[in-house]
């Protein structure tokens, strides 16, 4: 599964962006999908889960209330909705999809997901 972020930008702090994730030529409806992100200098830390049928949805504490995790099965999108965005959200973000029923790691954990996108760089200034 090739998976594409697009999204990204320079935006002021208390703006909003929303990222999206797509695949190419294949179905992202029975996969579970993810947003990671990452800072420069930093590890990859957990953002953002969605459920395959979208029912249901966890976040990390730092964006819970902020950000928005979605999905249109029948476009074939996942998006994320970043609203009253902190310079300390600037990191590239990156998509990422997981097989359902798959408990060998925590939903947090990166390596439970088995396709990754490309980054999409989210730049929040002060």
């Amino acid at each position: 599964v090739q998976l594409q972020a697009s999204g990204g930008g320079l935006v002021q702090a208390g703006g909003s962006l929303r990222l999206s994730c797509t695949a190419s030529g294949r179905s992202l409806n029975t996969y579970d999908m993810g947003w990671f992100r990452q800072a420069p200098g930093k590890e990859r830390e957990f953002v953002a889960r969605i459920s395959w049928s979208g029912d249901s949805t966890y976040y990390a504490d730092s964006v819970k209330g902020r950000f928005t995790i979605s999905r249109e099965n029948v476009k074939n999108m996942v998006y994320l909705q970043m609203n009253s965005l902190k310079s300390e959200d600037t990191a590239s973000y990156y998509c990422a999809a997981s097989i359902p029923g798959r408990t060998t790691f925590p939903i947090m954990d990166s390596r439970l997901y088995a396709y990754w996108g490309q980054g999409t760089l989210v730049t929040v200034s002060s």
